[in-house]
């Protein structure tokens, strides 16, 4: 405490105790850390260009004098200086500025500065550029920009690398039989030339990653990524699982009572699955198959044979909704062969849930249904064999890998198998690269009888137009689904947004029985509303996303998307499935408000052009890259910072084919190329 105010005092940090935090912030520890801290991209200090020379547009290092400095008070308050050379004059603005500032640019002060020149009222300007002595030597090579942190400048992360590369191990961790196999240049050289670019390098060819130390770099990167996966599949392989084999007629009972016959798909995938639950290592497969294919059912057949085999077999959704879907229909096909069902979800009541936790606990639930509630602490599985996680990219890695911990039994000897279900296909690079750990399965044909969408981009302006379309539909018989607009900025903005155009529609179609169903409505509430919607009592749902996935009503055969080109393909892809799901032809509006965006027009017309998911993912992985398939974009950790999936599937390949050959002939250097490339990404990989 402070004598005199009695406040607590605080212990300031030292500037190197400072310092090393924000470093770890990046997570930079040890000198390996650094070596691989590559930049972001380059500045080209090495040469002074004539102010006559500049055009909008360019980022450019000009030297002068100045002709004088003024602070000025319009529009605002801010420091207006003017630099002559013998080709032109530059205007240069400071909005936030310090008294020495004002000194280091007073009248006839030979002055370097660099930034992005613009159109400024008074002709070209730079705000805010960077101010350097014109008596300091220029650099003979490019300046390396880093990614860094609040408080965290670039003069000191560039001391810091160079420090780092004083003492750091940078011998090569690819034997020499790989180097000249794949033409690739030895990894000190790469990352000397990478943080300090000699004055011959293309700055071209570093800006686009071409340059063959990048090429080094990203090869390393997504071998020590295969790497990883490989060693993930090999532990698994030798890892201990029980394996579920039918004792009973279960599975026969099961397919004599199903009120359709599987697809050839559908039966080829049971099979793939129902091998893989009868061996003595964890089952780890992925099923992906586009929305409306039939998942589910496989989930069924794949759950009989684990409860058959004497196991509990949990399945865990998303969301509540899509739980309840997959209870429903489970219920529907197993509780009458005699297959006990239990529900567990956070919306449950004390009662119950403590009724549904005791009977999973003792062994009486055999299959569960639920939400994230079945990865809480206090739940406690019996026997859990298999674990199914519906929409698996839509977890956090560590709820997989919660869940999958629920069933190691007795002290981790025996894991649960896991089968994954998606309705975003994995695109063909995306499975080669991040899923080679996986045995994927796919069921690419849907259920007969069912018509593709037909899919119309309707701008909002005609609205009136659409409006009618409902009432045609409804008049035939049919049902329909109104998807408000995403509202990113606020979760209770977007359920004002769905309550108001509830308001609007049922004052706009009053004939028609309008419902409204959001994520902010008691559980018990959403399941009256969708069932009342399955029972066609209701004829037109308004919706927020919380229909995206799992609601299944084969009468209802228009789907609208207000404000589409707000949604993201995959969403658009996923809320278009929930029509087309019966006999009857189906149509999805995607109304759109101009004027559109770059982005937005090519989420569109992907929606226009096609409704194979397989394509539709194809287009996603372009725009959005990997993470949202894998599902830890809510990590923070990026799978890949060098390399891109879009522009290196030939560096992929080839380390795919590298794995092998280190796996075998040297395992020393592949274990030492995890060791640099793989640390604290293992667990991501492998869930």
């Amino acid at each position: 405490m402070s004598e005199e105010t009695g406040t607590p005092r605080t212990v300031s940090q030292t500037p190197a105790a400072l310092l090393q935090r924000r470093l770890e912030r990046l997570g930079l520890r040890e000198p390996a850390d650094f070596v691989v801290h590559l930049p972001l991209r380059y500045e080209d200090e090495t040469r002074i260009l004539p102010i006559g020379a500049l055009a909008p547009g360019m980022t450019a290092q000009v030297q002068g004098d100045v002709l004088h400095s003024e602070v000025q008070f319009r529009p605002r308050r801010q420091l207006h200086a003017v630099l002559s050379d013998e080709t032109g004059r530059l205007q240069l603005r400071w909005m936030n500025f310090y008294p020495s500032q004002q000194k280091q640019l007073a009248a006839g002060k030979p002055l370097r500065v660099r930034g992005e020149v613009r159109s400024g009222f008074n002709g070209l300007e730079m705000v805010h550029p960077k101010v350097g002595s014109a008596a300091t030597p220029l650099p003979d090579a490019l300046t390396p920009v880093y990614p860094t942190t609040d408080g965290l400048s670039q003069a000191s992360l560039r001391k810091a690398v160079e420090q780092a590369l004083a003492t750091a191990d940078l011998s090569d961790t690819l034997p020499e039989e790989v180097l000249r196999k794949y033409r690739l240049i030895p990894f000190d050289q790469a990352i000397r030339v990478l943080h300090h670019p000699p004055a011959r390098v293309s700055y071209d060819e570093l800006i686009e990653r071409g340059h063959p130390a990048w090429v080094r770099i990203k090869f390393d990167e997504l071998l020590a990524q295969q790497l990883s996966l490989a060693q993930a599949r090999a532990a698994r392989r030798a890892q201990k699982a029980r394996p579920l084999v039918a004792r009973d007629e279960l599975l026969e009972r099961l397919r004599a009572s199903l009120p359709f016959r599987l697809t050839q798909a559908q039966e080829r995938v049971v099979a793939e699955i129902s091998a893989d639950l009868g061996r003595a290592f964890p089952m780890h497969r992925l099923l992906q198959g586009d929305v409306g294919s039939g998942k589910t059912v496989v989930a069924a057949f794949a759950a009989a044979q684990a409860i058959s085999a004497g196991s509990q077999v949990a399945i865990m959704a998303p969301t509540e909704i899509l739980a309840e879907q997959h209870l429903h229909k489970l219920s529907a096909w197993l509780e009458p062969l005699g297959v006990c069902v239990a529900w567990l979800t956070g919306g449950l009541s004390g009662k119950l849930r403590r009724k549904a936790m005791q009977d999973i606990a003792e062994g009486r639930a055999q299959l569960i249904v639920g939400t994230q509630a079945l990865i809480q602490d206090k739940v406690d599985f019996h026997s859990l064999g298999l674990v199914v996680l519906d929409e698996q990219h839509r977890f956090g890695v560590g709820q997989r890998l919660q869940l999958s911990r629920k069933g190691e039994a007795p002290a981790g000897t025996l894991l649960p198998h896991q089968l994954n279900m998606s309705a975003t296909p994995i695109p063909r690079t995306l499975a080669m690269t991040f899923f080679a750990d996986l045995d994927v399965s796919a069921i690419d044909a849907l259920p007969p009888g069912r018509s593709p969408i037909i899919t119309k981009l309707i701008a909002d302006s005609r609205r009136a137009e659409v409006l009618d379309s409902v009432t045609a539909e409804v008049r035939q018989g049919r049902q329909a689904y109104w998807v408000c607009p995403l509202v990113e900025e606020s979760e209770a903005l977007q359920l004002q947004t769905a309550v108001d155009t509830h308001a609007r529609l049922a004052e706009a179609l009053p004939d028609l029985r309008v419902a409204l169903i959001h994520g902010k409505m008691a559980p018990a509430a959403k399941q009256e509303v969708m069932q009342a919607f399955r029972d066609g009592r209701i004829d037109l749902l308004v919706a927020t996303t919380v229909i995206e996935v799992g609601v299944d009503v084969p009468n209802a055969s228009l789907m609208i998307i207000e404000h589409a080109e707000r949604f993201g393909l995959a969403q658009l892809h996923q809320l278009r499935g929930r029509v087309g799901r019966g006999s009857t032809q189906s149509i999805c509006v995607l109304m759109y408000q101009a004027p559109l965006s770059a982005i937005a027009r090519q989420r569109l017309r992907a929606m226009y052009e096609t409704v194979d998911g397989f394509e539709i993912a194809r287009r996603d992985l372009e725009q959005r890259g990997p993470g949202e398939f894998l599902g830890v974009r809510q990590s923070g950790q990026a799978l890949l910072r060098f390399a891109s999936l879009d522009t290196d599937e030939r560096l992929a390949a080839q380390a795919r084919e590298a794995v092998a050959l280190m796996r075998k002939a040297f395992p020393d250097h592949a274990e030492a190329h995890m060791r640099r490339w793989m640390r604290g990404k293992e667990d991501f990989l492998r869930s």
